[in-house]
């Protein structure tokens, strides 16, 4: 195992962790991407540029299941960086399929890029406020068959995550935005000005 690929991907989750705290202590996370932590996703990103350039996708056989879930939480994290999650996508596919990255990581970065690309999930495990003022996956490829996608990687029910999530945003103090089409707007948007979104 590299240990010091393993303790830096630990450091760069440990920051991210840690302002991300700070934030949601101080009340400033929500409502849009805050500077702070948009700055720390950055430099994070840079970091795991030049490791996925160096090695390829940093799996368990090489820094561990802890480093390995620390480079996963870094790229998903890394959302005003479209070119560094999409080249990262097929080389965390193929490791989960060797058995060296969690099928589920894999799961959740397809939908994260689908999301910010506008498109319908395949596995609804990323969430946003909808017009109803509730926090939702939005549109899924073939709804009817979504929990056994979800099982067949180690998923819970749709049902289960959602309130998961739910709770842990109301425990945080995140509410919905107050002007639900504005939001989506600006959310697009900004999706379209870092590249996830074709003119």
């Amino acid at each position: 195992m590299n240990e010091t690929l393993r303790d830096e991907l630990l450091e760069m989750a440990r920051r991210d962790r840690t302002v991300r705290a700070e934030l949601v202590a101080s009340g400033e996370l929500f409502g849009g991407y805050e500077s702070r932590m948009a700055l720390v996703h950055e430099r994070n990103a840079r970091g795991l540029r030049r490791i996925i350039e160096s090695i390829g996708w940093p799996g368990a056989d090489v820094v561990g299941r802890e480093g390995a879930e620390a480079a996963w939480i870094v790229l998903q994290h890394a959302i005003a960086e479209p070119g560094l999650l999409r080249q990262a996508l097929p080389l965390l596919q193929a490791a989960a399929r060797e058995g060296r990255a969690s099928p589920r990581h894999a799961a959740m970065l397809e939908d994260r890029i689908r999301f910010f690309e506008g498109r319908p999930q395949r596995y609804g495990t990323q969430f946003d406020w909808d017009a109803e003022g509730k926090l939702s996956p939005g549109d899924v490829e073939d709804p009817h068959r979504l929990d056994e996608r979800r099982r067949a990687i180690g998923l819970p029910p749709l049902a289960e995550q959602m309130a998961e999530v739910r709770s842990r945003a109301t425990s945080e103090g995140e509410r919905p935005p107050s002007d639900h089409e504005a939001y989506a707007r600006a959310r697009d948007e900004w999706a379209a000005s870092v590249g996830w979104r074709a003119d």
